[in-house]
C-alpha cells in the first residue's frame, strides 16, 4: 500500500506497517507509558487509520477517552495538553533507548493531536518533529575510514615505487576526506529544541505531604500553560538501563523542591541543576505568609512565584538558554532572542533575529513558536514606520501560529500585536484576554496586554496588569515599566514619571520621549541635555512625534501633555494640533 502524506508529512510507511508498531509498541513493556497514555496513543491512531488524516480535536480525546463530561472546555482544563506532554516523553525516551535504524518510530508533534509514523534514519529517533525539523540537519557526512595497509598496498615488492605512490595517494586522499568531513559536520547548523525539566516536591513534615502533592500539580500546570519548557514526568530513577547510559541532554534541568510549613508561613526550597553535568545553576526560597488567607490563594501564590521564576522569557532557565546558545543556532534560541529584543526595545539585532526566524521556519513550516515570535517582531516595527506588507505578513504569521498552536498564549499575543497595530481593536484586545485566560502567571502577556489597554484609554485597567506583570520577577518587563511611568505622568506626578523612566535601562523612543517631557514639565536644568539625547537618537522626533503617537493608539490628550513637557524642554514643534491637556 503507498504510503499517506499527511500535510507536509511524507512517508514511506504503509498502513499495514504503521499498525504493526502500534500494536508492537503497546505490548512492549519496555514503553513505560501509563495506561491512559497508552489508550489516547491507540485512540489517536486507530482513528487516522480509520480515514481522520487531520487528527482528532482535545474534546474528542477528552470526552472519549479521558471520561470527560460533554460540558469540557479544554482553555479551562488542560488535562489533554499535559497528558500528551506526557505521551511524547515516553515516545521519545522509547525510541532513544531502543529505537533501530530503518525502523518505523511514531512522533506526535505539538500543537495537533496527530500520530506521524516515519521510518527512522541516522537521526535520533523520537523526536519531535517541530522542534527538531530532520530538513534542517540533511543527510550526515559519513567519515571513510583509513582501509587497512593490506587494501592499499597488497603485496608491495621491494623498489615497486609505483605501488608505493599510488599507496600513499590513497593514503592522503583518505586523509583529505576525514578532515573534510570533520570540517562540514562541524560548521552544520544547530537546531535547538525547547529545555527540557523534571519536577519534584516532596514534604518535609508528613503531614504536609498532600497539600504538597497538591501545589506540585498545580505547578506542573502552569509551567506547561508557559509551553517555553518540555515538562517531563519521567522519574530518573524508572528510566531504562539504556536511557540512563546515554549521555545526558546538554539543555535537560531537574527542578527540586522541599515544601516546609512553619506556623503561619508556608516555603518552599528549591533549586536548578544541569542534568548533563550535575552542576547547580540556582537555588532560592520562596515564602508567602498564610495568616488571613484561604489555603487556595496561599497555593497559587506559591505556584506564581515559581512558575515565573522557572518558566518566565526573564526565568532562570531561559535565561541560561538565551546565554549558552551557540551562535547561528536556529530553532528556540532565535525565539528566545525574538523575546528578549522584543522586551528590550532594542532594534540593532533586529534583521538578524528575523533572518534566524524566517530560516527556522523554512526548515520547519509547523513552528508555532518562530511563527508567533516573527509575527511580535514585525507587528512591533509598525510603532516606529508603517509598512502595510509587513503589516499583512505579521497578521498572517500570526493567524498561521493560532492555527497551528490553538492554546499558546504566545500565538495569541502575536495575534494581538498584529491586529493592535491594524486598527482592529475589538478582536485585538479579545485576543490579548485570551492570551492571559491561556497562561495568566505570564508577566510578558499582562505586560503588552495592559499597555495596549493603557494606550486606548483603559487606564485603569492597564495599571492593574502592569502591577501584576510586575510582581514576583526579578526583571520587570519593559512595558509594565512603561504603563507605570505614563499613569504618574497623566497623573502630573512628574517626579514619579522621572524616576520610573529612569529605571528603564533601554533607549526606546517612547521611554526617552517621557524622561525629557518629565523633566521639562519639572523646570529641570537637565532637560535640555537629555533633550539633545533624544534628538540624536531620534532626529526627526519633533516632526514626526504625533505620527508616532498616533501609530502606537495612544489618547490624544495624554499625546498633547506629553508634547507639552517636551516644548517646555526646548523641543520645537509646529503650532498645528498643539493642545493643553491636564
Amino acid at each position: 500500500m503507498k504510503a499517506k502524506e499527511y500535510e507536509g508529512w511524507a512517508h514511506d510507511v504503509s498502513c499495514s506497517e504503521a499498525s504493526a508498531e502500534l500494536e508492537r509498541l503497546l505490548a512492549d513493556e519496555r514503553f513505560r507509558a501509563t495506561e491512559r497514555s497508552r489508550s489516547i496513543l491507540k485512540y489517536i491512531a486507530e482513528q487516522q487509520f480509520n480515514g481522520r488524516a487531520e487528527g482528532v480535536k482535545a474534546y474528542s480525546i477528552a470526552i472519549d477517552v479521558l471520561g470527560r463530561q460533554s460540558n469540557f472546555d479544554p482553555s479551562l482544563d488542560p488535562i489533554v495538553r499535559i497528558e500528551l506532554s506526557r505521551l511524547r516523553s515516553s515516545l521519545s525516551q522509547y525510541y532513544e533507548a531502543f529505537g533501530e535504524d530503518g525502523g518505523v518510530t511514531v512522533q506526535l508533534p505539538r500543537g495537533r493531536y496527530i500520530a506521524i509514523f516515519t521510518r527512522s534514519t541516522d537521526a535520533s529517533p523520537g523526536i519531535d518533529d517541530r522542534e527538531h525539523p530532520a530538513t534542517t540537519w540533511g543527510e550526515p557526512v559519513k567519515l571513510v575510514p583509513p582501509l587497512p595497509v593490506s587494501a592499499v598496498a597488497p603485496n608491495v615488492q621491494a623498489g615497486s615505487w609505483a605501488t608505493l605512490r599510488l599507496a600513499s595517494t590513497l593514503a592522503l586522499l583518505m586523509v583529505v576526506v576525514v578532515g573534510t568531513g570533520i570540517t562540514v559536520y562541524g560548521a552544520r547548523t544547530v537546531t535547538t529544541a525547547k529545555p527540557t525539566v523534571t519536577v519534584t516536591l516532596t514534604a518535609v513534615d508528613e503531614g504536609l505531604r498532600d497539600e504538597a502533592a497538591v501545589t506540585r500539580d498545580m505547578l506542573l500546570t502552569a509551567l506547561t500553560q508557559f509551553q517555553t519548557l518540555t515538562v517531563s514526568q519521567a522519574d530518573r530513577r524508572e528510566r531504562p538501563l539504556a536511557s540512563v547510559l546515554r549521555p545526558a541532554r546538554s539543555n535537560a534541568y531537574a527542578i527540586d523542591m522541599k515544601y516546609y510549613g512553619d506556623g503561619d508561613d508556608r516555603s518552599i526550597w528549591w533549586q536548578v541543576v544541569d542534568t548533563a553535568t550535575g552542576d547547580l545553576l540556582k537555588s532560592g526560597l520562596e515564602r508567602v505568609d498564610t495568616s488571613g488567607r484561604t489555603v487556595a490563594s496561599v497555593r497559587e501564590e506559591l505556584v506564581a512565584q515559581l512558575s515565573r521564576r522557572f518558566a518566565a522569557t526573564r526565568g532562570i532557565i531561559n535565561n541560561i538558554e538565551a546565554h549558552d546558545m551557540a551562535e547561528g543556532s536556529l530553532g528556540n534560541a532565535c525565539v528566545l532572542q525574538a523575546e528578549h529584543e522584543l522586551d528590550d526595545g532594542r532594534a540593532s539585532g533586529l534583521a538578524l533575529t528575523i533572518d534566524c526566524l524566517e530560516r527556522t521556519i523554512a526548515a520547519n513550516r509547523y513552528d508555532a513558536d518562530a511563527t508567533a515570535a516573527l509575527a511580535m517582531l514585525l507587528a512591533a516595527g509598525q510603532a516606529e514606520i508603517t509598512d502595510n506588507s509587513k503589516l499583512a505578513r505579521a497578521l498572517e504569521l500570526a493567524n498561521r501560529a493560532v492555527s497551528l498552536s490553538p492554546l499558546s498564549d504566545r500565538a495569541h499575543l502575536a495575534l494581538m500585536l498584529s491586529q493592535f497595530y491594524s486598527g482592529r481593536i475589538d478582536a485585538a484586545i479579545a485576543a490579548g484576554n485570551r492570551a492571559l485566560a491561556l497562561n495568566p502567571n505570564s508577566p510578558d502577556v499582562a505586560a503588552k496586554l495592559g499597555l495596549a489597554l493603557f494606550a486606548l484609554g483603559y487606564f485603569d485597567a492597564g495599571v492593574s496588569l502592569a502591577r501584576d506583570a510586575g510582581r514576583l520577577v526579578d526583571v520587570v518587563p519593559r512595558d509594565a515599566v512603561l504603563v507605570l511611568a505614563l499613569d504618574a505622568y497623566r497623573r502630573t506626578d512628574w517626579s514619579e514619571a522621572s524616576l520610573l523612566g529612569e529605571q528603564a535601562s533601554d533607549r526606546n523612543f517612547l521611554i526617552s520621549v517621557l524622561r525629557v517631557a518629565a523633566l521639562g514639565q519639572l523646570g529641570s536644568d537637565e532637560a535640555a541635555q537629555r533633550l539633545t539625547e533624544l534628538r540624536q537618537l531620534t532626529p526627526d522626533f519633533e516632526a514626526t512625534f504625533r505620527e508616532r503617537m498616533a501609530q502606537r493608539r495612544y489618547q490624544p490628550l495624554l499625546s498633547a501633555s506629553i508634547e507639552e513637557g517636551l516644548t517646555k524642554a526646548g523641543a520645537r514643534f509646529t503650532a498645528e494640533g498643539l493642545a493643553t491637556a491636564f
